[in-house]
């Protein structure tokens, strides 16, 4: 159930705040639930209820993993912050239509218990058993799915990266793609976006106060999730397993210098400053075939638009779809209805190696046995139907290097390019602090 809760990645909405109000003489005082208001967000309001259910939800995460927890005060400002983003964001996916139907909602709900190899009721059971209500759960997955597909509008969608971008990074790294996986843990000390030198320098200050903990053998976890301003602060800083080559560039840089159980010096960036440390590494095998399956795959494209809904182009693909098991010739229906390049090809992108497609659509697409058809899949493009045709394995040790470090440099970039979105979307968005003041 731990495994279960940490996939879907929580962020639950209610709490409890309790009042005692005078009732008649010679009644009994009842206790009832009341709530208010702790922190406005351009026009909206985080209440209390909001705030406590964080705060209990990440009370008993830490607890599960032997987290020691950080002081009531500072954790109740972190989460309080991690709210204030949260609708930012939300506002933002609402203010430009982006909007999460319930049919979409439950195929991920019922993609969440399929990974856990269990059915959608036993998952609703496990939850409520759990004390999450299952209103709850529909809840934290929508808003979840929201901020995965803004972030695949507003960054993932505009990331590219060139042939130089590659060239560079297989010349600069030459040990690169080595299946080396390090667990990294960090803490992040934001910087406000256009920092004024007394805010850099108070910034420095407080990375010397961090590191000053860490040097007196306090453990990092907890100090992490006492002190980091990222969104992982309450799983101790804790990244999890990951290829070095897949990491910040920054931390894999910085982490290769390191043995387990070293800590950084402060690294700064533009969004802030950062205190890495290497909790453990393995593998490091490097590029061990020769041989590259590639894949030979034909699609549709229904882009959304203002006047056209996700469901409505889910829905067009569904009809396309049923005319082609029915007989209909894929390529001419892409000709007649893709809104790709590849139209003009009957939608034929030709062979595909790994990391040469979104991986939204690459996951789909490796699903699939030759001659088989997908369902619909939602990417940062819009919506595909996917029909894939043939595969074959190559002797194309360069290609494969190549499409590795292309996949592993739109990555970066993505994770940068968010993280930097966010800190602007943040700092343009007001925010009323009133927990303070209660």
């Amino acid at each position: 159930m731990n495994r279960l809760l940490s996939r879907t990645r929580p962020a639950l909405a209610a709490g409890l705040c309790c009042l005692a109000l005078a009732l008649p003489a010679g009644a009994a005082t009842t206790p009832i639930e009341v709530d208010r208001i702790v922190a406005v967000v351009n026009s909206e309001v985080i209440t209390a209820l909001e705030l406590r259910a964080r705060i209990d939800q990440a009370t008993r995460q830490l607890q599960r993993q032997g987290v020691e927890l950080p002081p009531a005060g500072v954790l109740e400002r972190q989460l309080l912050e991690q709210l204030i983003i949260e609708h930012a964001q939300l506002q933002l996916a609402r203010d430009t239509s982006l909007r999460i139907d319930d049919a979409a909602l439950d195929r991920a709900i019922a993609s969440i218990a399929q990974n856990n190899r269990i059915d959608t009721d036993e998952l609703r059971r496990r939850l409520e058993a759990d004390g999450v209500s299952w209103e709850q759960f529909r809840k934290q997955i929508r808003t979840e799915m929201l901020i995965s597909r803004l972030r695949e509008r507003e960054v993932d969608s505009r990331v590219a990266v060139t042939d130089a971008e590659i060239d560079n990074f297989l010349n600069s790294n030459p040990d690169a793609l080595s299946g080396e996986e390090y667990l990294v843990a960090h803490i992040l000390l934001r910087a406000p976006e256009g920092a004024t030198p007394q805010q850099i320098e108070a910034l420095r200050a407080k990375a010397e106060a961090v590191m000053t903990r860490l040097r007196s053998g306090e453990d990092f976890a907890r100090v992490a999730a006492a002190t980091s301003d990222a969104p992982d602060a309450i799983n101790g800083g804790s990244l999890g397993w990951r290829q070095r080559d897949r990491l910040p560039a920054l931390f894999a840089e910085a982490a290769r210098q390191l043995q387990p159980g070293e800590i950084t010096p402060p690294l700064r960036s533009a969004a802030g400053v950062h205190i890495l440390k290497l909790v453990d590494k393995r593998g490091g095998d490097g590029v061990a075939s020769q041989q590259l399956e590639q894949t030979r795959a034909r699609h549709i494209l229904i882009r959304t638009s203002e006047v056209l809904s996700d469901a409505e182009a889910e829905a067009r693909l569904l009809g396309l779809r049923e005319r082609v098991a029915n007989g209909a010739d894929f390529g001419e229906l892409a000709k007649a209805n893709s809104a790709d390049l590849s139209a003009a090809k009957g939608g034929d992108l030709g062979w595909l190696n790994p990391g040469d497609t979104v991986p939204e659509f690459e996951r789909a697409m490796n699903a699939l046995q030759p001659g088989e058809l997908s369902p619909p899949v939602r990417s940062p493009f819009g919506w595909h139907l996917i029909m894939v045709e043939e595969r074959r394995l190559q002797d194309v040790t360069d290609e494969r290097k190549r499409a590795a470090a292309r996949a592993v440099l739109r990555e970066r970039k993505a994770d940068e390019a968010y993280e930097d979105w966010v800190r602007q979307l943040r700092d343009s968005t007001y925010v009323d602090y009133r927990l303070e003041r209660e």
